[in-house]
């Protein structure tokens, strides 16, 4: 029997574009949904919450002004993990001059979606 791979390349789920940022589902399953997300310098991507889950940020590379609600803004730089906890506002502004590249997990796959305010 064939063993399905369970090693993915982030270089093959970058998706570049000169609209929105591109998320990039790598996986998505009852437990989890593993997507890569490309930023390019001066993008945003959407202050949101997930109500019933939590979303993990590791940055692969660039930086950005991480959204925290409240008006609470972190930096993240390569090599950083954000933990937004099911509620926790979280989102990003590529602040760099390069891409923002991270993966994010959102476990569990049912933790919803909602746009939150920065």
């Amino acid at each position: 029997m064939a063993m399905q791979s369970r090693i993915f390349p982030v270089s093959e789920y970058v998706r570049p574009s000169n609209g929105e940022p591109i998320r990039s589902v790598v996986q998505e399953t009852k437990d989890a949904v593993v997507v890569v997300w490309h930023a390019h310098p001066g993008q945003d991507i959407a202050a949101h919450i997930h109500p019933h889950g939590q979303d993990t940020w590791t940055v692969i590379s660039g930086e950005a002004d991480y959204y925290q609600g409240g008006g609470i803004v972190a930096h993240l730089k390569a090599g950083d993990i954000a933990i937004a906890n099911p509620g926790q506002v979280h989102g990003a502004l590529n602040t760099g001059q390069v891409p923002l590249v991270f993966v994010s997990v959102v476990a569990p796959g049912s933790a919803g979606f909602a746009v939150a305010e920065k």
